[in-house]
């Protein structure tokens, strides 16, 4: 079972995970909406190829007039509803705290926490309105795992799971089902910050003996956002079992 027919918007869809994740979800027969900071050659590509089912503009994250006004602009758009969120975009760290400079630190925070919020608090007013929904965050292990070099982004996924589990009592009797999906590490532009024997170490330790892919991480996120499941409050974890 998989999403179709829905309105959807992915934040930072414009390249990496976020990008397989749009292109799937239009794969799916959905309407998706995405937005970053600026637009990419993929964006046009998608346009082309979908029309009127896909809707790109560039906006900062954590500018909470525009992603309002966004969020206006799709549900005018794709007619009126909005059916699921992900909060997908994200940076990185590589780096011990101690070294780590406020900059950094505040970019962060911004990006990962205080974006996802922004974008959340204007998808549950909508998803009120209307009889439910499904919100998505996009945490990660390193949210319930420490690994050293990764304290700020550790803490700010820790965030995305502490804020899921109370909202999903806040929102849930209005039928809006609210989860994490958790990757381990996999391929992409935040882990291409860890050295190859990182890599290995992290591959060595993990049951299954590879690092999860975008397509793993988008056949979780797509059954989570499909309303057929009754999960709330749930982190699912997609990491070849180095949790378990």
């Amino acid at each position: 079972m998989h999403t179709n027919g829905q309105n959807i918007i992915v934040s930072g869809g414009s390249r990496g995970l976020g990008l397989h994740l749009v292109s799937q979800l239009l794969k799916n027969g959905n309407k998706v909406a995405t937005f970053a900071r600026s637009r990419t050659p993929e964006m046009d590509a998608l346009e082309k190829e979908y029309g009127d089912s896909f809707h790109f503009a560039s906006v900062d994250a954590v500018d909470a007039d525009k992603v309002n006004a966004f969020v206006t602009e799709v549900c005018d758009k794709f007619g009126g509803r909005l059916d699921s969120i992900v909060n997908n975009a994200a940076i990185g760290q590589d780096q011990l705290l101690m070294h780590t400079d406020l900059d950094t630190i505040q970019q962060i925070v911004n990006i990962n926490i205080v974006g996802p919020t922004i974008l959340t608090r204007a998808a549950i007013k909508r998803m009120m309105l209307q009889g439910g929904g499904n919100i998505c965050n996009i945490s990660s292990i390193c949210g319930s795992r420490g690994y050293a070099g990764l304290s700020v982004y550790a803490g700010s996924k820790g965030y995305l799971d502490a804020m899921m589990r109370a909202l999903a009592r806040e929102v849930g009797e209005a039928n809006i089902f609210v989860n994490c999906v958790a990757p381990g590490f996999f391929e992409s532009e935040m882990s291409s910050v860890l050295r190859p024997e990182q890599l290995n170490t992290i591959k060595r330790r993990t049951p299954s003996g590879s690092l999860s892919n975008d397509e793993n991480i988008f056949k979780v996120v797509d059954l989570v956002i499909s309303g057929t499941t009754n999960m709330q409050g749930q982190v699912v974890f997609v990491d070849g079992g180095i949790t378990s």
